[in-house]
């Protein structure tokens, strides 16, 4: 069983962070040949700009959240 870490270096919530994380999740690892989630995922909400980014570690998907300048 692998573990799942959230980083969010945004101002939203944790909550809201969660929720998109869980789309990204849902569509399942369609990158790095089916072995990775999505590597990047841009967003646009209320005209902000956000990235999730995907890092594959031993045991373990990392997600981090964080605000485009």
């Amino acid at each position: 069983m692998s573990k799942i870490i959230i980083k969010n270096q945004t101002e939203m919530d944790d909550i809201s962070v969660l929720t998109l994380v869980q789309k990204v999740i849902k569509r399942g690892r369609i990158s790095n040949y089916g072995k990775q989630y999505c590597y990047l995922t841009a967003l646009e909400i209320e005209n902000k700009h956000y990235h999730i980014v995907t890092d594959l570690r031993k045991c373990s998907d990392v997600f981090t959240f964080y605000a485009v300048s």
